[in-house]
């Protein structure tokens, strides 16, 4: 399967052939979107958190678009699935910890959208996921 086979349009969910490169992939995109978020949220928390909450969020908001990326450069779409499920996990690691803080109270108000982002690229990474199954069941003899 050709790398440019990923990306998806919109809403419609359509699929297009003008991926040259992770970067072109919305999925990636949002994620990058979302770990400028975190880490301007997390420039708000006490020194204190540092080795706490505050690298803990940045870490996995940083892992969701790096594992998208990591994986679309190996080629394969087995591979890509792959790399695609981690980026899941690290989203639902991010989402606890923006609840933990909330918790705690180091995030007042903000974390509603962030996690209203982090549901709507989940879904995303899903769709994107089994697009990429249906296709490589198609594929198989």
């Amino acid at each position: 399967m050709a790398s440019g086979e990923w990306r998806m349009e919109e809403e419609g969910e359509r699929w297009q052939s003008s991926i040259n490169s992770y970067r072109d992939l919305r999925v990636w995109q949002e994620a990058m979107s979302l770990a400028e978020i975190c880490y301007a949220l997390t420039a708000r928390f006490p020194r204190e958190e540092m080795f706490g909450q505050t690298s803990q969020i940045r870490r996995a908001a940083s892992s969701i678009a790096a594992n998208i990326a990591e994986g679309h450069g190996r080629e394969g779409s087995a591979t890509f699935m792959h790399f695609l499920r981690i980026a899941q996990g690290s989203l639902k690691e991010l989402e606890t910890h923006i609840i933990l803080s909330e918790r705690v109270g180091l995030v007042q108000g903000g974390a509603g959208s962030i996690l209203q982002r982090c549901e709507i690229l989940g879904k995303r990474l899903r769709t994107l996921i089994r697009t990429l199954e249906r296709k490589r069941a198609g594929a198989s003899p």
